[in-house]
Parts: C-alpha cells; structure tokens; sequence
C-alpha cells in the first residue's frame, strides 16, 4: 500500500514538473511573472533530481565495478589455483626424476653387480629409515643378505624375505656394524649403527690401526673381508679422524653418502657376498647385520 502510494506520488510531481516546464516555454509577457516564479520553484527541483540521479548513476556504475572486480578475483584465484596445484605436480616429477637419475647413476658406478629397483612400502615408527620394507622378494631373486644401495651409496641389507616383499635393516641402525676399509689407503675400520648419533648426521668409525691413514675426506667402503657386503660399496666420508686414549687404534666419524630421511627408491643387489667367496677366504669377524 505504501508503495503504491509513494509511486502516485512520484507520477504526480513528474506530471507536475512537465506542466511547470511547458509554462516555462511560453513568451508571453502576462506569463512572465508566473515564469519566472515557477524558475525559482524548478530549478533547485531539477538540480536536486540531477544530483539525484547522479548518485544513483554512481551507485550503479560502483556497485557493476565491484560485481565486475569479484568476478575477476574468483577468476583469477580459480587461475591462482590451478597454477599452484600445476606446479606442485611439476616439483613432485622433477623430484621424481631427480631420484630416478641418481638410481640410475648408481646402477651405472656398480655395472659390476646384478640389481633389481624396488620401492619402499613400509617403515618402523621413527624419523628415520633404520628398517623398512621395499615391494620386492624372492619371486624377484632378492634374498636374505642381499646389498640394498641408495642416493649414492649403501643403505643396509636384507634381512628377511618374503615371495613379494623384503625387510631391510639399515646401516644406521643401532645394531649394525659393518667392515670397512678407506678407499684411498686401504685401512680397515668398522662403520657402527647409532641412531643418536645419526640425529646429528654422522656415524662412528672406529678400530682403526694406529699407523693408519685415513684422513678427513676420505672416501669410506665395504672392505674386500666383510663377510655379508660386497666389496668397494661407497658408505661415506671420513671425518674428525683422531687416536684413541689407548694409543692402539684411531677412531672418528662418518656423514653417510646415502640419505635416511626420505628414502622411497633403492636397488637391491642380487648377488649375494657369499656367491664370491668360498670356505678358505677370511672374513671379517664381529661384523653384524
């Protein structure tokens, strides 16, 4: 009802405006006054529909700015985000890539060795990969012993195998202990297993001879003697290399080639220490798994 009302309202003065411009139009001189009082009356009227409807101009042309401006923001974030979701999978394929040529580069410093790639399906609970579980068995030829290399140099080996998958305890494991020698001089060492130390990035060294020369830098491998790893496998780089208390053997540390943070591709080497050996060659004594 009140709507009704205010639009004969609206309809009465227009009606009224154009009676008062029409008698505005006329040139006769008894019209004159009434002319020019009706202009006193017009003006400000249409001045103030003028202002009026400048506004509501603006307010329409702001308010189809800002629907415009929306819409151009949904457009772009909806761009923003296909871009973003674009870009993570690019990183995720060049860092897919990128594991892939350092696994292919491996295979290619070993030719000697006969390998097979695996993925890593499982781990134990912990920051680190000390045991896990890759997607390959013995249906695959891989069995108990067998050298698993990674990310540049040796990760562990095999310590149990099923028909599809295999258990693999890492050299950084508290209980492993592998026989060693440095590259450069062929000292003999052992590499020990320690999870703690590890949280800082290294392993021990020790059992060293006293006359040996293993200096910082050295290039650390499996040594020809060990009884479960194949000879001349890159485990990491000597450092802080000093004498014992005892004055009998050197001890130090080693920053493992391959990394335990991330693994998720190895190659697990088929042919096992054993294949090379026979029962007159000496083996390292105190090596563990």
């Amino acid at each position: 009802m009140e709507t009704k009302r205010s639009k004969y309202i609206l309809i009465g003065m227009s009606i009224f405006c154009i009676l008062l411009i029409g008698v505005t139009s006329f040139r006769d001189s008894f019209l004159e006054p009434l002319r020019t009082g009706v202009g006193y009356f017009l003006i400000p009227v249409q001045s103030g529909v003028n202002r009026a409807g400048t506004l509501v101009y603006n307010e329409i042309t702001d308010y189809m700015q800002f629907k415009g401006a929306m819409e151009e923001n949904h457009e772009l974030k909806a761009r923003i985000d296909s871009l973003v979701e674009e870009n993570t999978r690019l990183q995720a394929e060049q860092f897919e890539l990128e594991r892939l040529r350092e696994l292919y580069q491996l295979d290619q410093d070993y030719q000697q060795y006969n390998k097979i790639g695996a993925r890593v399906i499982a781990k134990d609970s912990g920051a680190w990969f000390q045991v896990f579980r890759i997607n390959k068995g013995s249906a695959d030829g891989v069995r108990v012993d067998a050298n698993v290399i990674a990310g540049g140099g040796l990760v562990g080996i095999v310590t149990d195998v099923g028909a599809n998958y295999a258990t693999v305890r890492s050299i950084i494991d508290d209980v492993s202990r592998v026989s060693a020698m440095a590259q450069q001089s062929g000292d003999t060492c052992f590499v020990e297993g320690d999870l703690t130390l590890f949280s800082e990035g290294r392993l021990r060294i020790s059992k060293i001879t006293k006359d040996g020369d293993v200096k910082d830098g050295d290039r650390i491998v499996t040594s020809n003697v060990s009884s479960k790893y194949l000879p001349g496998i890159l485990i990491g780089y000597a450092t802080n290399v000093t004498t014992d208390d005892t004055r009998l053997t050197k001890s130090g540390y080693l920053v493992p080639a391959a990394k335990f943070n991330n693994l998720q591709e190895v190659l697990v080497i088929l042919e096992l220490k054993e294949d090379q050996t026979d029962g007159d060659l000496p083996v390292s004594q105190g090596e563990q798994e």
